[in-house]
């Protein structure tokens, strides 16, 4: 078995429990983490004793998103790249890093992956839990694309889950939507208690493994396959290309802000330079609604 740095991969009761471990980061999304990822997604693929797939999260969230807190080079103005970096590199970093490819790679294998969304699940945190093939969500799960406040975009997945409507409502304004409000609109498939989430999950891979692979992975790839036939696959090329647009289109007037607010007062500067305007959420810990 691969020895990783960034999950936990632990081979249980037919299946296996893939957790995100960058806990102090909210289990953001380095790239190696993401690597490590999918090549646990892989080995566990490729081992015939695991039926399913469980992924989660270490402490209180499943992923907050790609890493933004990471070292990044002093931005130059009036053009926003990177120092050191031209607006083609910056296209070309982010047609490779957003991702299309990665996403589509959990719908290529024959071994059918479950989310439990465990607390935060943001920007690319909540298109991993969209794009597992079931998702469950406790309690305390926040599902949001704050992102999509600066200058970023949204992932095709929201609509294939949520609907064309549902998914433009939060995609416009990046605003948290809770459990309840995620099983109503149809990106998870059902609430369950915290401490209940990973046993819930492991109870459905114990009804998988009762039926032969064989049949397993022909229903998997009915469902993905036929999605990819109606075009899902090239919307999702389409997406990563507007990605690299979306973020080669560096305004002054929006970003210059964010990265000040960043230099002075670290990321929860960033933060609340970012969505300070958007509060109160309407939805999750940080709206009005009373628990």
């Amino acid at each position: 078995m691969t020895s990783y740095e960034n999950i936990l991969y632990e081979k249980q009761r037919g299946g296996v429990l893939i957790t995100l471990n960058r806990p102090e980061a909210l289990n953001a999304l380095s790239p190696d983490l993401v690597r490590e990822l999918h090549e646990a997604l892989s080995e566990a693929d490729n081992d015939p004793e695991i039926r399913a797939i469980v992924l989660t999260g270490a402490g209180r969230a499943f992923s907050a998103g790609f890493d933004i807190a990471g070292d990044r080079a002093p931005t130059v103005w009036p053009y926003g790249v990177p120092e050191g970096t031209s607006v083609a590199e910056l296209l070309d970093r982010w047609r490779t890093t957003d991702r299309p490819d990665k996403f589509m790679h959990m719908w290529e294998l024959n071994t059918p992956i479950i989310a439990a969304v465990n607390g935060w699940a943001m920007g690319g945190g909540s298109w991993y839990a969209l794009f597992s093939h079931m998702t469950y969500a406790s309690e305390n799960a926040v599902f949001s694309q704050p992102e999509v406040r600066m200058i970023s975009n949204t992932s095709f997945v929201w609509v294939l889950n949520a609907g064309y409507k549902n998914a433009l409502r939060y995609s416009l304004t990046g605003d948290h939507i809770d459990a309840e409000e995620a099983l109503r609109i149809g990106i998870i498939n059902e609430i369950v208690p915290k401490d209940d989430l990973i046993e819930h999950c492991f109870k459905i891979v114990d009804r998988i493994a009762l039926v032969s692979p064989e049949t397993v992975k022909i229903n998997l790839h009915i469902a993905t396959m036929g999605l990819e036939m109606m075009g899902f696959r090239n919307a999702m090329v389409l997406n990563g290309e507007l990605s690299a647009l979306a973020h080669s289109s560096r305004r002054e007037d929006v970003l210059r802000p964010l990265d000040e607010a960043r230099e002075q007062g670290g990321m929860k500067g960033f933060l609340t330079q970012r969505d300070g305007p958007f509060q109160p959420e309407p939805f999750g810990p940080r709206s009005q609604k009373k628990s």
